[in-house]
C-alpha cells in the first residue's frame, strides 16, 4: 500500500470517527404516529359559554375534528381545547396547543341569521363554516411547526390555503357549505369601503382578500361546483382565469411538503365520510 493511500485511508478514518461521535450525541426523535390530536373542553364560568360547552360536548364536536385529522402523522401529541379567553373572540396556536375561544363561537352564534341568506347560505353554515375553517387554520400553523414546513410569504395566508385545501377534499356538498359559510363570515367582518392602515399592516390579509382568495382556490379546485359563486363574488376575469393554476400550485406544495406525513389509507377512509349536520331548521340553534 502506498504512503499516499495510507494517508488517504487514515484521513478518512480521522474524519469519520468524530462524525460518528457527534451523531451519537444527537437526540433520537420519536416516530411519527397518526391520531395525535388530544381534545378537551375546559369548563367555562359564564352561563352563555356553559351552554356552548354542553352543546359541543354533547355533539362530540372536538372528537369529530380529532377523527377528521387523525390521518396526519406527528411526532408529538397536539392538544386542542375549547376555553374562555378573557373576553377575546379568538383562536390561536402555540406551545403544542390549539385554543378555540368560547367567545368566538358565541360571536358566531349571535350573528347567525334567522333564515337563509340571499346567497342561499343556510344559517347553520354561517357558524359551522368559519368554525371549521378556523380550527383547520390553526391546525395548519401546528403542521408548519411540527413538520418544519418551509413557508414562502405570510404564514397566515399559507394557513388559510392549507385549511381550504383540507376541506375542499371532503365531499362536494360539504366543501361548498364550508366555503360558503367561511366566505360569508369574511364579508361580515368587512368594516368599511376602504381598509384602515392598521388592517393593511396586520399579519392577516384583510377580510376582503381572504374571501377572494378562498373563492379563487375553491373555483380552481372545482370550477363546476363553484362557478356561480365566483361569478357573483366579483372576482375579476383575470383572477378567475388564474384560479386553476393557483389551486394546482397549492396542491403541489401540499402534497410535496405535507402529503408524506399523511397515512393515505386512513385519509381515504376518513375523508370519504359525511361530517356536517343536516341543514334542518330544528338543528339551527342546538347544534354547531
Amino acid at each position: 500500500m502506498s504512503n499516499g493511500l495510507v494517508l488517504w485511508v487514515r484521513g478518512v478514518t480521522l474524519i469519520a470517527v468524530p462524525a460518528v461521535t457527534a451523531c451519537s450525541d444527537l437526540e433520537v426523535l420519536p416516530p411519527e404516529k397518526t391520531d395525535q390530536l388530544v381534545v378537551s373542553y375546559e369548563v367555562p364560568t359564564k352561563p352563555a359559554h356553559k351552554e356552548i360547552h354542553d352543546l359541543l360536548k354533547e355533539r362530540q364536536s372536538l372528537e369529530r375534528l380529532k377523527e377528521l385529522l387523525s390521518p396526519y402523522r406527528l411526532r408529538w401529541p397536539l392538544y386542542m381545547s375549547l376555553a374562555e379567553c378573557d373576553g377575546e373572540a379568538d383562536a390561536y396556536y402555540g406551545d403544542d396547543k390549539i385554543t378555540i375561544c368560547y367567545e368566538y363561537i358565541e360571536e358566531l352564534r349571535r350573528q347567525m341569521p334567522a333564515q337563509a341568506t340571499p346567497d342561499g347560505i343556510e344559517p347553520i353554515d354561517t357558524v359551522i363554516g368559519p368554525f371549521v375553517d378556523t380550527v383547520l387554520h390553526e391546525f395548519a400553523h401546528a403542521l408548519f411547526d411540527y413538520l418544519d414546513v418551509p413557508v414562502l410569504g405570510p404564514e397566515e395566508d399559507a394557513a388559510d390555503y392549507v385549511s381550504a385545501y383540507i376541506y375542499l377534499n371532503l365531499g362536494k356538498q360539504e366543501a361548498r357549505r364550508l366555503i360558503m359559510g367561511a366566505v360569508h363570515n369574511y364579508w361580515r367582518e368587512v368594516k368599511g369601503a376602504v381598509p384602515s392602515m392598521e388592517e393593511l399592516a396586520s399579519e392577516h390579509s384583510t377580510p376582503e382578500q381572504r374571501a377572494f382568495n378562498l373563492l379563487c382556490i375553491a373555483y380552481g379546485a372545482d370550477p363546476e361546483l363553484f362557478e356561480d359563486v365566483v361569478k357573483e363574488g366579483e372576482l375579476s376575469e383575470e383572477r378567475i382565469a388564474a384560479c386553476e393554476e393557483e389551486y394546482e400550485l397549492l396542491e403541489l406544495a401540499y402534497e410535496t411538503l405535507i402529503g408524506p406525513h399523511i397515512d393515505p389509507a386512513l385519509a381515504e377512509e376518513v375523508f370519504d365520510r359525511s361530517w356536517l349536520p343536516e341543514k334542518t331548521s330544528t338543528m339551527l340553534r342546538r347544534h354547531l
